[in-house]
């Protein structure tokens, strides 16, 4: 993952840790693609001075990440989530080309990738 979207990923798990000059600094310059310049006008400060709040900001997410690690784990969780999504619809699929299907193989193959698609998209 490049660092730019890893850093906007811990910044929608952890934003809210930061301050909110601090926070909406880093949405701008991850989020919306602006430049240091483009930022520092419109806080009306320096570049510098947004580097250094952007640099701060990274360096608290980062940390926090390492300690908590939820990001990783949700990560983790949504990829397990298609996995055995992907696994609900082989066996489905094989379920119907058989010679004799499964009425019940059928509803809990269904069953499954409806909990899959529920817990994608919390």
């Amino acid at each position: 993952m490049s660092k730019n979207l890893e850093m906007s990923y811990l910044l929608d798990f952890y934003g809210e840790v930061l301050t909110e000059k601090q926070r909406d600094m880093m949405q701008q310059y991850f989020n919306m693609d602006l430049s240091l310049s483009e930022i520092a006008d419109n806080f009306n400060i320096t570049r510098q001075g947004v580097r250094d709040a952007i640099k701060r900001g990274e360096g608290i997410l980062t940390q926090l990440e390492g300690q908590i690690g939820f990001a990783a784990k949700y990560r983790d969780l949504i990829e397990g989530v298609e996995q055995i999504r992907a696994l609900a619809q082989n066996i489905s699929f094989y379920n119907i080309s058989s010679y004799s299907t499964s009425d019940e193989i059928t509803k809990a193959t269904g069953k499954i990738m409806q909990i899959c698609d529920d817990l994608s998209n919390n």
